[in-house]
Parts: structure tokens; sequence; C-alpha cells
């Protein structure tokens, strides 16, 4: 199994890396344009905000690179949002939101504050999870989050979870799939999404 982690220079890859790699999967660690296509498996990481995360995949040119690959892709966190059409998060000019890769049909946007819950969204929740095989052998899992912001529930969601509002917990298009959790720090439940990665088909 070949599995390249891309490195985003905006993501913690360490945590990542390490939890693939207790299934026996050593994952490169790369911005290599060649070495992301030629991989089986691509995961696509991040943390911060949506307008540097997509400014550093620019000034790497792997715009293009990402948009166009045909194996499975986990986008996690930040990775997840980047994989939509577009984000409310680091807006850009004239307030408009910030362009992403537009893989997946949906949109980033902040969650809603309700005056009765923190934010950012920081903890274990409890998931609704679809028959999407991403989710195989999970009932209700529990996941960890850490996010301000989310995308709705729509066509494109293949789980749901609810913090000051219903959000999309998982969405997915074709060969493209994105967590909104972080999989390698939600125990057991994060595990088996990791193990139901390298098992995906396209």
């Amino acid at each position: 199994m070949s599995l390249v982690i891309v490195n985003t220079r905006v993501a913690n890859l360490a945590s990542v890396d390490f939890a693939f790699q207790r299934f026996g999967v050593h994952a490169t660690i790369s911005a290599d344009p060649a070495i992301i296509r030629a991989a089986e498996r691509v995961v696509l990481p991040g943390v911060g905000t949506a307008g540097a995360a997509m400014r550093s995949l620019q000034s790497l040119e792997l715009v293009n690179v990402l948009r166009e690959l045909e194996q499975p892709v986990l986008g996690i966190c930040l990775g997840m949002q980047m994989l939509a059409e577009s984000s409310h998060e680091s807006q850009g000019a004239q307030d408009k939101p910030t362009p992403c890769l537009g893989v997946i049909p949906t949109q980033i946007e902040r969650l809603h504050d309700d005056g009765r819950h923190p934010l950012p969204h920081m903890g274990w929740n409890q998931t609704q999870v679809s028959e999407h095989p991403l989710f195989r052998g999970l009932n209700n899992p529990w996941f960890y989050y850490v996010h301000s912001f989310a995308a709705p529930v729509n066509d494109s969601a293949i789980a749901a979870c609810d913090y000051t509002q219903p959000f999309a917990a998982a969405i997915a298009h074709k060969n493209f799939m994105g967590v909104q959790f972080h999989p390698e720090r939600s125990g057991h439940d994060g595990a088996q999404v990791l193990k139901n990665f390298l098992e995906i088909s396209c």
C-alpha cells in the first residue's frame, strides 16, 4: 500500500503519520506532484485557516494536481474544508468566500454562535454516520472535533453531527472524502475510519 500525506506546510503531519503506522502502513510525506499522483491513497491534512492553506497549495503548485487525482483521497479537518468549493473563513476581496479545490459540491461556513456553547467546537461528540464505506463497522461513533467552520448537511454529507447547529461531519464526492473530525485523535472509532479508508477502492 503506497500512501502519501500531502505536506501542505499547514498541518500536524506526525500524528496522522503515526495513526497509519499502527496498521503497518508507512506513509510518504511529500509535496512532490509525481509522488502524489503515483500513490494508491492520498491524505490531505490541515490546520489553521482556509486562506493560508490554499495559498500554500498554490505556492506548491498542487491545486490542479489534487483536483485531478483519481485514487481515494481523504481530507482531514481543514483538509476536508479545502475539498469544498469555497470557504467563508479568510474571506477575500469584497468579502467574497475563499475559493477552494472545488472537488466536493459544498461550501464551508462559520458555525452559529448560540450563546450557550463556546466556539471553537472542541471535544468529543457522537456522530450519525451513513452506510458509506468510510464508516463500515461503526454505529453512532464518537469522534474528536476542533473547528469553528463546517459544511452544511446537504447531498454531499455522509455523516452529521450537532453543535450549535447540525453540520456535516463528513462529505464525499466520487473518489474524494473528507472528515471534519480528527480520526487520528478519535480512539478506536477514528482508527476504524482510517482502516476503512485504506481498504476503499474507487
